[in-house]
C-alpha cells in the first residue's frame, strides 16, 4: 500500500472547481457580476502563469462565505456541485482513483482551493482525505480569514508533512498527479510523480525528469501507462 496523491483542478476535474465556483456565484446573482467575473478572470489568469498572490486570492475569494448566511451557502454549493462539477468528473478519473482503492492505497486530494467548495468534491469522488486551504469559522459563520498555511506551491509540501506527521505516514511509494507547473515541488518531493494533462511548462519539465505524462480527458480510456507510474 502507498500513499496516492491527487491535485484537484485540471487534474481529477476536468476543469478548476474555485474558478467555476466564482463563475456560478457570478452567474446567479450573488455578486456583483461584472466586477466578480473580471476579478476572477485575473486570478485564473495570474495562478496559470505562476504569479499568482495566495493571500490576496483568498481574501478575494472567502468575501462570499463572510458575506453569506450559511444556509445559503450550503444550498448554493450543493447546486453548485450538481451544475458545475458533475459534468466535469470523467469515467477516466474515476477508473484511476478505483485504480488506487482496489490497491489498498491510501487515498488523498491536495488542493490549493478552499475547504468549503472541495470537501464535498473529495467525498464525491470517493477520496476520504483532503488537505484544503481552510476558511476560518466563529461562532457558525465564515470570517473571510484563511486559517494557516494555504495549500499552494511550497504550502503544499508544507502541508503534506504536517498531515503525515499527523496520520504517523510517509512518503514511500507515493504518487502524485497533477497538471500545473505550481505543483512542482510537490511533484519533486514524491516517489511517483505523474503530470496528468499538463500545462506547457510542466510538459517540458516532466520530458526532462523522465516522468509518466497522462491524460484524463478521454472518456473511453486513461490515455497513458498511469497503471505503471
Amino acid at each position: 500500500m502507498a500513499l496516492a496523491i491527487f491535485d484537484l483542478d485540471n487534474t481529477l476535474l476536468a476543469g478548476d472547481s474555485d474558478y467555476l465556483w466564482g463563475l456560478f456565484l457570478a452567474e446567479q446573482g450573488i455578486v456583483n457580476r461584472e466586477e466578480y467575473e473580471q476579478e476572477n478572470e485575473r486570478f485564473y489568469c495570474e495562478y496559470r502563469e505562476g504569479r499568482l498572490d495566495i493571500q490576496e486570492f483568498m481574501r478575494f475569494s472567502l468575501r462570499v462565505l463572510r458575506d453569506n448566511d450559511p444556509e445559503d451557502l450550503l444550498r448554493w454549493r450543493e447546486t453548485f456541485i450538481r451544475d458545475k462539477i458533475e459534468p466535469i468528473i470523467t469515467p477516466a478519473a474515476i477508473a484511476l482513483v478505483k485504480h488506487h482503492q482496489a490497491a489498498g492505497d491510501t487515498l488523498l486530494i491536495i488542493t490549493a482551493t478552499n475547504a468549503f467548495v472541495t470537501a464535498p468534491i473529495a467525498a464525491r469522488l470517493g477520496i476520504p482525505h483532503l488537505i484544503a486551504s481552510i476558511p476560518e469559522e466563529r461562532e457558525g459563520r465564515f470570517t473571510g480569514n484563511l486559517m494557516g498555511t494555504p495549500s499552494f506551491q511550497a504550502g503544499k509540501v508544507e502541508r503534506l508533512h504536517d498531515w503525515l506527521a499527523e496520520q504517523g505516514a510517509d512518503l514511500k511509494g507515493s504518487y502524485f498527479y497533477s497538471d500545473s507547473h505550481n505543483d512542482i515541488p510537490l511533484l519533486e518531493h514524491v516517489e511517483r510523480p505523474v503530470a496528468v494533462d499538463p500545462d506547457e511548462i510542466l510538459v517540458l519539465h516532466a520530458q526532462a525528469k523522465g516522468w509518466p505524462i497522462i491524460s484524463l480527458r478521454d472518456d473511453s480510456e486513461v490515455r497513458g501507462n498511469w497503471h505503471r507510474a
